[in-house]
């Protein structure tokens, strides 16, 4: 090995590709594929290149590669929330699933601002990634217009959504809610409260699901709602809790938004001496950590937040790719989890 092989460029002072693939002993293109994980390059050279690499000190100059390729090797996914335990989920898969392609992924987070996502939706396209994961349907116009208009390759999830050309992954939130009025009835509630909060489209599609069941029992209570704009909480669920005991004590149902709710509900409850599901039942949504071992167990919609991720990702790969696929809307669905609490 000549001392050449090391010299770095005069311009940066960096190890270029060219040199890692001459310490490699292969072409230039097999070296960036090799770094970049394409799967057809054999196994003993990828190895090759990685040890050069690193021999070299080289890193990716990842501005070089999308200036000369008009798209980067990023991968855009806007979610709403990185507190919120089921957009790690699904952060978690997507990952799992682009990352050893050799993607990089860039995570926006709109904390459920419209305005924020479309200026996220701005910046990413700006230098545009080679595709996008995007949470439900409901955005504004002008993003809406930037994402059909870059013809970057997109996939929707959490949500089902029929419209012409979109690709999502997700399940019937309406469906959702649906089920949980249908489990209440079927324990013979009768006065059913809805607990919301944060209020998002989806959190208010669970709510249209619920209401419908319950009209359609003639059992539907408007005042029997009780929503808040609050991000969602254990210690908010304790306060809607206590709301209700206030002002509807005859309810003998309830069905939260979300599981960090009603787990903060099970609190107020056993502070307050009310038996659950005796008196009030309780059902909530996503099956989070914790639920299987509250007191009493919570029934719950288990959602499949990872297996939404997992999908959605290879779909968007399949896109990027140029392949054909053939299922563009996927409803992996969600499953009604029976506990104690009801």
């Amino acid at each position: 090995m000549t001392n050449t092989t090391h010299r770095k460029t005069r311009s940066t002072g960096r190890p270029t590709l060219e040199q890692v693939a001459h310490l490699a002993g292969v072409s230039t293109i097999t070296a960036s594929r090799a770094l970049r994980g394409v799967n057809t390059v054999a196994p003993d050279l990828v190895q090759r290149v990685k040890d050069a690499a690193q021999e070299l000190g080289y890193v990716t100059n990842a501005a070089a590669r999308a200036l000369a390729s008009s798209r980067s090797d990023a991968v855009a996914v806007l979610v709403p929330s990185l507190s919120n335990l089921v957009f790690v989920d699904v952060l978690d898969s997507i990952h799992s699933v682009l990352r050893p392609q050799g993607f990089e992924i860039l995570i926006g987070n709109s904390h459920y601002a419209r305005d924020a996502e479309e200026d996220l939706v701005r910046h990413y396209l700006a230098s545009p990634p080679s595709g996008m994961v995007v949470a439900g349907s409901d955005r504004t116009e002008a993003a809406r217009r930037m994402i059909d208009a870059s013809g970057v390759p997109c996939v929707h999830i959490m949500e089902m959504s029929r419209g012409p050309g979109v690709h999502c992954v997700g399940f019937a939130q309406t469906g959702a809610g649906q089920a949980a009025a249908e489990h209440l009835l079927a324990r013979g509630r009768r006065r059913n409260a809805f607990v919301a909060a944060q209020l998002d489209p989806r959190i208010m599609q669970r709510g249209d699901g619920f209401r419908r069941a319950l009209q359609e029992a003639g059992l539907y209570d408007p005042a029997l709602e009780f929503l808040s704009p609050a991000p969602s909480s254990v210690g908010l669920g304790c306060d809607l809790f206590a709301q209700i005991l206030e002002r509807r004590p005859d309810v003998d149902g309830i069905f939260f938004g979300n599981d960090d709710l009603a787990h903060g509900a099970l609190l107020e409850a056993l502070r307050r001496g009310v038996s659950v599901p005796s008196d009030i039942a309780m059902v909530g949504f996503n099956d989070l950590p914790g639920s299987a071992h509250s007191f009493p167990r919570l029934t719950t919609i288990r959602t499949p937040r990872a297996e939404v991720g997992r999908r959605a990702a290879q779909m968007l790969l399949a896109m990027i790719r140029g392949e054909q696929v053939r299922e563009p809307v996927i409803d992996l669905g969600f499953e009604l989890v029976v506990r104690e609490s009801s």
